[in-house]
Parts: C-alpha cells; structure tokens; sequence
C-alpha cells in the first residue's frame, strides 16, 4: 500500500466494516478469500496511520434527540481555533472549515433542551470571534447515518449479504439510555471495536450483560457503527456541503433523490431560508462542477443553491483522539 492511498483490499475491508464494524476479522476474511491475521494486520495497519477506524453512533433521530446543522462565520484569525473548541466538545458529531477559511459548518445532538441552550444560546455568543450564527435544525435525514457512504463499496452483493448484521427490530417501547449506557456508548465513539472485556470495566457490567445491551441498541438502531475514513485515500479530492431552497411540496422527493446520488455522504430536511441540506465528494473540482450543473440542475423543484467547498475536516465521525 502506498502512503495515502488504498489497495483493492483495503477497500474491501473498509466497506465491510462499514457493513458491520464489529464483524470478526475470521469472518471479514472468510467472506474476502484471505486469512484472519491479514485482516487484522490490514486494520492494524490502517488505524494507526490515521486513515481508518471504527466508530459506534448514536442515532438520534432513534431516541428524540435534536440534531442541528450549524454555520458559523468567524474573524480570519480564529476560525480554525473555534472550529477545533467545538471539535473537542462531546455533542458535536462532525466540524468542518469551509470557503475562504472563515466560516465554520459542524452537526451537533442535543439530548436536552439544556444541552441545546448551553451551545446555541450561551457558548457560541460569548465568543467576540464568532461574528454569525445560523442554526439549521434536521427533520428528516434522507441519507446518511446508518447507511454509510456510497463511495466505501467494493464488495460484490453476495460478499455484502454475507455480513449484513441481524435486521432492526424497532422496540414498542421508549427506550431510556442510563449511566452505564452512556459509559459504554462513549467508549465506542472512540473506538468502536473496544473489546467486551474493556466494555465490561468502564460500564461496571458484567461482560455477559455488555454484549446483550450492545446487541439490543444495536438491533433497536439507536447504536450503528460508522467507518472513520478521509476520502482522499480513496481517491475523492473535492468536498462540499449544499444548502438548497426547495419546493415544499416536492422537498421529499428531491431528498430521496439525493439519497440515490453516490456523490450525497448526507441530505436532511431542515430548518430555516434553505430546507434541504447536503454534503456531497466528489473526484475533483471538475466532477464537482459536473455534479451541480447536471445532477442537482436537473432537480427542476431545487430553486436556489449555495455552495461551500470544503477546506478541511476538523472532527469526521466519533469522539476525537
């Protein structure tokens, strides 16, 4: 593998992992032709260059959380300073650096209405640096979240089948996370594929009780896991994330029209002047450019489009390291 890029079975292990992140590597290998230990070794090798692991997710459109999409507009001097603070902050699920360097686009979940204030209502405003603030709230996620991103697939459809984990089984009930919950899906959000044994030590659960709970979120959907992953390796060098004005009554079939987009990692109903938001990679500037002009330009509904490319990724997918 040369530095930076990734071979035919490097991708074959990232998208079964996006597949199922907590599938064995005995079986990753089964499925892929190859042995266990070239697997691990693969994985290994990936994560401690920096260009892929494992994350577990909440899926907060599971539990009722609120999940914003915020913009920020900054002084020239601090904005990569802001957008590495709310990096660092446990509810902000991705910050990126956008346009000239001043503006500031990150996803946050608020579990509680404090949680939300405390964020858009306290700490963004007391920051002289932070000169705008436009909060968009996510009704509806029409791609993204547990479905991955259409750019990791390499496997055939049978290899794909062969990992899929069991079907969701959605619970009657509401489901109420506590403490020990929150121990556990925080330690996944660094590294998703932390052993039982480990899991077992943060949460005060016996490691019998870890796998069961893990199986039930998982199968609930409240717990997914996602693959860490720059698209540069994988060849895509050209990122931006879209704010579409929208028809109302045709805002549902253009964002399931943009969930069938291979460039689209994400699209949501939201809030606010632009009710329909994305983040498209695309191979270069030029595939960019052929994306708007005939794939969004051909969405006869979308009535104005803003486009912010994307400078660089502070905060992708789970905690930070």
């Amino acid at each position: 593998m040369e530095s930076g890029t990734l071979d035919r079975l490097d991708r074959c292990l990232a998208h079964a992992l996006q597949i199922d992140g907590r599938a064995p590597f005995s079986k990753i290998g089964e499925v892929l032709g190859v042995s266990e230990n070239t697997i691990a070794r693969r994985y290994r090798r990936l994560r401690s260059a920096g260009i892929l692991r494992v994350v577990g997710v909440v899926d907060g459109f599971r539990l009722d959380y609120v999940s914003w999409a915020i913009r920020l507009r900054c002084t020239p001097d601090a904005a990569s300073a802001v957008a590495s603070a709310l990096a660092r902050r446990t509810d902000t699920a991705w910050v990126s650096l956008l346009s000239g360097g001043t503006e500031i686009a990150c996803g946050t979940l608020a579990r509680t209405p404090a949680e939300r204030d405390a964020l858009l209502l306290d700490k963004l405003p007391r920051s002289r640096q932070v000169v705008g603030v436009t909060a968009h709230r996510m009704l509806h996620r029409f791609a993204g979240g547990p479905a991955g991103w259409a750019g990791l697939r390499a496997l055939s459809t049978e290899q794909a089948a062969e990992l899929q984990p069991p079907p969701l089984v959605v619970p009657d009930e509401t489901i109420r996370l506590d403490e020990a919950d929150h121990a556990l899906l925080e330690a996944l959000s660094t590294d998703g594929r932390t052993h039982h044994t480990d899991l077992a030590v943060i949460t005060g659960w016996s490691e019998s009780t870890v796998r069961r709970r893990m199986a039930y979120l998982r199968q609930a959907g409240i717990l997914y896991f996602d693959v860490d992953i720059p698209p540069e390796p994988l060849g895509f060098h050209a990122e931006a994330w879209l704010w579409m004005s929208v028809k109302p009554a045709k805002l549902a079939a253009v964002g399931e029209a943009l969930a069938r987009h291979p460039e689209v990692t994400v699209a949501a109903a939201t809030t606010g002047p632009a009710n329909l938001f994305a983040g498209v990679t695309c191979r270069d500037s030029r595939d960019l450019y052929r994306y708007l002009t005939e794939r969004i330009g051909s969405l006869k509904a979308v009535r104005h489009v803003e486009t912010a490319p994307l400078i660089r990724t502070v905060k992708r997918a789970g905690a930070l390291l």
